[in-house]
């Protein structure tokens, strides 16, 4: 007869057993013709495929394996050429000229032109397409005057086609961080032909980028796409590198519940997860932890205010907020992966920048601010909720934070969830009071954690706006060397402390499960691998 312990022992030893007996196994079913298929979870239904459209790390792994810019990124994040060979920069760092592949094609074996990255680049800027990330390119001479309507011939820009295979970028200031930047799908190109046919030039969501009409130019083209089921990329035969691609295919699976990726892992469905269950990491760690990688994430988890309504209009309300989590308590109980507790904006160790103003948790401040906004503990404070996007991991911290804030101040707020596409639409809408968000590095430098809040920023989506802010950033990089850049970088972020638009709760790292038989793949400090380095036995 069992004793309860060593019957409790017995059911663990199978459910250890259970958990382990399809992790090794790659989706060999999926490989009928013999083809090397990497499935690959991605997390959310994309927005779009069109990069000059889309905001997202689920959107930016899908542009990586469709799409190429200038320049691109080995592994270690070193820059490499993509459709350019090779490239000079002026002595004064202002004007950059790049010499293209001639064998570099579109998917269609259209060879792209220099003209076709400057006609890419003036859709970027066109108003009616309302780019989000348009501010990357407000570098350039121009480029932001012409977006709001300051100048109206695009020739005016600093954007030039000197031959069919030369293209001159020309800058407003130094921007040091310039190539690492132009790997972002801000600066790829698209195919202009392709998308006038389609009658997109100045509106977005048309149909070219359905399997059957897209065109892009990357290691990999689009074979199909099954919304809320998987899109199948296949490698590209007119890819100037394709004979460096390592991969037949890559099939991204959309899995929102991280429970499902993990069940999908743990039977072979999948040989990459995009996360990993909180509850399972600890499992992971100690029975397999050669299928587990913990590592660096350039990012930061925070929530937003909308700014615009009350009581989030208040500075007080926002601050109160942010001082009653206890960010220590949420990683070591709720999030498991090492993360880092955020009082403060930009990761620490990006370059040598090193934030010098961060708040700290204060509950007994908390409750003072809240009582000096209209609120003694808790009393009168209005229906708010929290929005954040279908995720277990989410919908988990949400409810520890509601939870600490309910305790410690006495505020009940509620929780609701949208699916990708939709929560994507209401934070650029401003119809949201709280909204969950993530911030990853789009390049290695404090500057892309620091540009996102100019007011009307297209990531801004707080309705926060401050002068002095707006001021700093314009003439930041008019600083002669990163020393200068970073003082500055550090009174900015002191604005953003003070006025609390936003409510940093930790620095990320990423834990996600990956097959051992997987070879050259690794998570990079911003989640963008370059796909053609990947590749399986």
């Amino acid at each position: 007869m069992l004793t309860a312990r060593t019957s409790l022992a017995l059911l663990a030893s199978i459910v250890s057993l259970a958990l382990w007996s399809g992790c090794g196994k790659s989706a060999d079913s999926a490989d009928t013709a013999g083809l090397k298929i990497l499935n690959f979870g991605n997390g959310a239904e994309p927005q779009d495929l069109d990069p000059q459209i889309v905001t997202g790390v689920v959107e930016h792994r899908l542009s990586l394996a469709l799409q190429e810019g200038l320049v691109a990124e080995d592994p270690d994040l070193n820059i490499i050429p993509g459709v350019a060979q090779t490239w000079d920069v002026s002595d004064d760092a202002l004007t950059y000229t790049f010499h293209l592949n001639p064998n570099a094609k579109w998917s269609n074996g259209d060879v792209i032109t220099a003209e076709d990255f400057v006609g890419s680049y003036q859709r970027m800027l066109t108003p009616s397409i309302a780019a989000e990330y348009s501010y990357m390119l407000f570098h350039v001479v121009g480029a932001e005057d012409y977006l709001n309507g300051k100048i109206s011939d695009f020739a005016e820009t600093g954007f030039k086609a000197l031959d069919a295979h030369t293209l001159q970028i020309t800058l407003r200031q130094r921007t040091p961080f310039l190539l690492h930047a132009m790997n972002h799908y801000a600066w790829y190109p698209v195919p202009i032909k392709v998308i006038e046919k389609f009658g997109g030039m100045e509106r977005k969501g048309t149909a070219w980028t359905r399997p059957e009409n897209y065109v892009g130019n990357g290691p990999f083209t689009l074979k199909s796409w099954q919304p809320n089921r998987k899109i199948v990329v296949e490698r590209s035969s007119t890819y100037w590198d394709r004979e460096n691609v390592k991969l037949d295919e890559i099939h991204f699976y959309p899995i929102e519940s991280i429970d499902t990726e993990e069940r999908m892992f743990r039977t072979g469905q999948l040989h990459v997860t995009n996360e990993v269950p909180l509850s399972k990491i600890p499992v992971y760690q100690r029975d397999n932890p050669d299928a587990i990688d913990i590592a660096p994430y350039n990012g930061v988890y925070f929530f937003r205010f909308n700014v615009t309504k009350p009581p989030f209009d208040d500075v007080r309300v926002r601050k109160a907020l942010a001082y009653a989590i206890d960010r220590e308590s949420l990683i070591k109980n709720v999030t498991l992966a090492n993360e880092i507790p955020a009082y403060n904006v930009v990761p620490p160790a990006l370059l040598d920048y090193e934030s010098q103003h961060h708040f700290k948790a204060d509950l007994a401040e908390a409750k003072r601010l809240l009582a000096a906004a209209g609120y003694p503990e808790g009393k009168g404070f209005p229906a708010a909720d929290l929005l954040y996007n279908t995720s277990e991991k989410h919908r988990t911290i949400a409810e520890a934070i509601q939870q600490m804030w309910r305790k410690n101040l006495g505020v009940d707020i509620g929780l609701y969830n949208q699916e990708w596409k939709v929560y994507l639409d209401a934070q650029d809408n401003l119809n949201y009071q709280i909204s969950r968000a993530g911030w990853i590095a789009d390049y290695v430098d404090p500057h892309v954690f620091i540009d996102l809040w100019k007011s009307g920023g297209g990531n801004n989506d707080t309705g926060w706006s401050n002068a002095e802010y707006d001021q700093l950033l314009a003439t930041v990089l008019d600083a002669p060397n990163n020393a200068e850049r970073w003082k500055i970088y550090n009174r900015m972020e002191k604005i953003l402390i003070d006025e609390m638009p936003i409510l940093p709760i930790y620095h990320y790292t990423r834990a996600r499960l990956i097959d051992p038989k997987v070879i050259g793949y690794k998570s990079t400090p911003l989640d963008n691998f370059p796909w053609k380095f990947a590749d399986l036995p």
